[in-house]
């Protein structure tokens, strides 16, 4: 890559950093909840927006105490956190983008925001109807406005620039508004033309219903809950619509870039909180003890009893001294198989500083792995009945899956009576199924027998259930230990039924843990060989996947 090339990438995305930090849509809010703290502080400086900082703050800040950090010390921290986490978001997540963000008109906030809305352009009407009119909060607002044209700008439109900052020229601005001659109308036919020229084409329609305005506080309120929604709202879609196009157009940069730049980013952090990689290393050792002390067939399932937080002393056990490798695989199947039930390793451990902002995806791929188990469970047992003459139909099966995913939502909740419900309703379309096939229906007995077994799925201890959960958790092993490919050819028996499902859920696991073992291997690395002998280590380095 070219030296201008790398300096318009850095510029664009220092810019985009700070875009994204100040315009957090409502869908990043539970991800980003940290930055809403941050500039609640910057507003207000009073204890309990100070202790909201902190707590959100802490879980990033190691084993400190938070009473012997500053709060510039926090702010800062979880500034560059955010920073982290967007670039990983975009890296990861090719979804990624802003969306606008509309409060519910009945929510306490919503209500709130409205006031406080009222109240300002009531303010703000009665200054311009003054003799003479008054126009501080006015000047203001066009200093808002000014600010937030040029972030629009890329950045070779230096004339462009030069050309707002002399029609917005504040000081010129403030003098002309002291003599009374700050005309109003002409700054805003200017700013609508701008806005047409800067704005996509989705936003024409927006920009053209602003100039139908002569209410000079109609044209600039920047309420989101008012159907005529001024000049400040459409900037802002405006602004979200750059965000998104630097987004798509750093992606391909930032993917070549982004294990290096995470890595600096993370380094950042390490330096100013060395206790950041504690809890790392808990999780590489309980994998460690899970690896070495797991029987063939449990495939290395996470128990209770390896929370030893010490590194096992495989000389003294006559166990077999792992891969570091296999050791860092195993951690990464723990996080799928963490049960809070029966593991009494903290959850706070397990998703600790390397992982903490993949938590959510993980979540939700160790509830996927749970409904394909149940979903697997009940398609085998269903098919063992009913033969493989009826299933052998894509539309038969696809039925039976919709069905059983439908009224497997909330299992985990009441699981006995989801099953009761799923064995009524299966063995019903079986029977339906086999009539419309002209074959020979199932006996009240073995109707019976086929809704016992599919209620015994709710129970843990469950045979068939054990048995697909071993084997899904192999398949994921598999994807890890030997790529998506060749797991994808290999694929387990008794899984073919939601060979669809699994395999996005492999493919998905994979990418996600392939980058992570990419930004931090160098961290892993370090950990592993004070858990593992060093002699051992040097034979069985870190490999890549």
């Amino acid at each position: 890559m070219k030296k201008k090339e790398i300096l318009l990438f850095v510029s664009a995305w220092m810019k985009l950093e700070d875009i994204i930090l100040s315009e957090k849509s409502q869908k990043e809010k539970e991800q980003y909840c940290v930055l809403s703290s941050i500039h609640g502080l910057l507003k207000n400086e009073e204890v309990n927006s100070q202790k909201q900082i902190v707590d959100d703050g802490y879980q990033w800040l190691g084993e400190s105490r938070p009473e012997v950090l500053s709060v510039t010390d926090l702010i800062e921290t979880v500034n560059e956190v955010s920073k982290l986490s967007i670039a990983h978001e975009i890296m990861v997540n090719q979804d990624f983008c802003m969306e606008e963000s509309i409060l519910p008109p009945n929510s306490l906030e919503g209500r709130f925001m409205e006031t406080m809305y009222n109240a300002f352009w009531d303010h703000l009407k009665e200054q311009l109807l003054s003799t003479p009119p008054d126009f501080t909060c006015a000047l203001e607002l066009l200093k808002e406005v000014k600010e937030i044209l040029l972030s629009l700008l890329l950045p070779h439109q230096n004339r462009l620039r030069n050309e707002i900052e002399d029609a917005l020229d504040m000081d010129l601005l403030k003098q002309e508004a002291e003599h009374g001659a700050l005309d109003v109308p002409h700054l805003s036919n200017y700013i609508l033309n701008l806005m047409t020229l800067l704005c996509a084409p989705v936003r024409d329609e927006a920009v053209q219903k602003l100039e139908s305005m002569t209410d000079p506080v109609q044209l600039l309120n920047w309420d989101n809950q008012d159907p005529e929604r001024g000049i400040f709202h459409v900037l802002g879609l405006m602004k979200m619509d750059m965000v998104n196009y630097t987004i798509q157009s750093l992606r391909p940069y930032l993917q070549e870039h982004s294990v290096q730049y995470e890595q600096a980013k993370f380094q950042e952090l390490l330096d100013k909180q060395p206790g950041l990689l504690d809890c790392t290393t808990k999780w590489l050792t309980k994998a460690a003890t899970d690896l070495t002390t797991s029987s063939p067939g449990s495939l290395g399932s996470p128990s209770s009893s390896s929370l030893d937080r010490s590194p096992p002393n495989w000389a003294t056990n006559n166990s077999e001294i792992p891969n570091p490798t296999m050791v860092l695989y195993q951690g990464y199947l723990n996080l799928l198989l963490w049960d809070p039930d029966n593991d009494d390793f903290p959850e706070s451990s397990l998703f600790q500083k390397t992982l903490l902002m993949d938590r959510i995806r993980l979540q939700e791929m160790e509830s996927q792995l749970h409904q394909l188990t149940i979903l697997a469970s009940v398609l085998l047992v269903a098919r063992s009945f009913s033969g493989n003459v009826l299933f052998s139909s894509p539309e038969f099966v696809n039925k039976l899956k919709c069905i059983t995913k439908a009224l497997t939502k909330e299992f985990n909740s009441r699981p006995q009576e989801t099953m009761v419900s799923v064995s009524e309703q299966l063995s019903w379309e079986i029977h339906q199924g086999l009539k419309d096939m002209d074959l020979t229906a199932l006996s009240s007995e073995n109707t019976s027998s086929l809704k016992g077994q599919l209620q015994n799925i709710a129970k843990k201890e469950n045979c068939v259930r054990n048995i697909i959960d071993q084997r899904i958790r192999l398949f994921l092993k598999c994807c890890l230990v030997h790529g998506m490919q060749e797991s994808l050819r290999d694929f387990p028996g008794g899984l073919s039924l939601i060979e669809g499902e699994l395999a996005e859920l492999g493919w998905k696991f994979f990418n996600l843990m392939h980058h992570n073992q990419q930004v931090f291997s160098p961290y892993y690395a370090g950990i592993l060989r004070n858990i593992i002998p060093p002699a051992q280590a040097q034979e069985t380095e870190m490999e890549s996947v």
